[in-house]
C-alpha cells in the first residue's frame, strides 16, 4: 500500500446531511477537508507544523468534484486521500470517498500552494517537508476550467457581512463558508429536485472579519465580490 495514501472510515452522520437527508454538498468539501488535514498529519506536512516550524500556512486555491452519488444518513463510506504531485510551488490532492461495496461515489482534486506569515508569498514545496515522488495515480487530474467574466450588478443575489464564526485558524473566512454562500443562490427545493453532478471552485483572495461580500450568479456561475474585487468563483452543474 502506498504510504501517501490516508484512509478512514466515516458514517455518515446528522452532522453531515442536508434536507435530502444524504451528505450534503458543503459538508462533502468538510469531510475532504477533515480526511485532507489527517492525511497532511500523517504526512508531517500540515498546517500547525508549517505555522509553527515554517512561520506558513497552507492555501487551497482551485478545487474540482465529480458526484456520482451522495450517500445518505447512516452510511458508511471509506474515504481517500493523497497527494499526486509536487510542482514545487503548488500541490494537487485527490479525495475519493467509496461505498461499502468499494464503488465510487465521489471524486475531489484540490490545488493548494502554501504561503509565507510574513510576506504572504508562495514558498517552494521543495524547501518544505513535503512528499516529492512516489505518487499514487490520480482519481481525478483534469485541468481547471477558465469562468466567463461577464456577470454584471444585474446579476447581484445578496450580501453577506463576514462574522467571527466564518473566520478559520488562517484568520480569514474558512473556505467552506465560500462555498455554503455560493449554494444559498439556489432555493432549497430547486436543489432537492435538481442533482448536482460536478462543481469547480476558485478561491482568488482572502475575506476577513468585517468585510461585507457581495455574491452575484449569471446562470450556473456564482462570483463573490468584495470591495469591486472577486474573491472566489464557483460553477456548477446538475443533472
Amino acid at each position: 500500500m502506498n504510504n501517501l495514501i490516508y484512509t478512514s472510515n466515516r458514517q455518515i452522520s446528522s452532522a453531515y446531511i442536508d434536507s435530502s437527508v444524504r451528505l450534503g454538498v458543503a459538508q462533502t468539501m468538510l469531510l475532504a477537508q477533515d480526511n485532507l488535514t489527517e492525511c497532511f498529519g500523517m504526512l508531517g506536512c500540515d498546517g500547525v507544523v508549517y505555522r509553527d516550524k515554517f512561520n506558513a500556512f497552507w492555501v487551497f486555491t482551485k478545487m474540482m468534484v465529480h458526484f456520482n452519488a451522495r450517500p445518505g444518513w447512516r452510511d458508511t463510506v471509506t474515504v481517500r486521500t493523497f497527494p499526486i504531485d509536487n510542482a514545487r510551488i503548488r500541490t494537487h490532492v485527490n479525495t475519493e470517498v467509496l461505498d461499502s461495496n468499494g464503488s465510487s461515489l465521489i471524486t475531489i482534486n484540490q490545488e493548494a500552494c502554501v504561503l509565507s506569515f510574513d510576506t504572504h508569498r508562495p514558498m517552494k514545496l521543495t524547501d518544505l517537508p513535503y512528499p516529492a515522488d512516489n505518487f499514487p495515480p490520480a482519481v481525478m487530474n483534469e485541468p481547471f476550467n477558465k469562468f466567463p467574466d461577464d456577470f454584471t450588478e444585474d446579476d447581484f443575489v445578496f450580501e453577506q457581512t463576514i462574522r467571527s464564526c466564518h473566520i478559520d485558524m488562517s484568520h480569514h473566512m474558512n473556505n467552506i463558508e465560500y462555498i455554503r454562500l455560493a449554494l444559498s443562490v439556489f432555493t432549497d427545493d430547486y436543489r432537492r429536485q435538481n442533482e448536482i453532478t460536478d462543481m469547480e471552485l476558485h478561491y482568488l483572495g482572502e475575506s476577513q472579519e468585517g468585510q461585507t461580500l457581495r455574491v452575484y450568479r449569471r446562470e450556473n456561475f456564482i462570483y463573490i465580490m468584495q470591495d469591486n474585487k472577486k474573491v472566489f468563483e464557483f460553477s456548477i452543474t446538475f443533472r
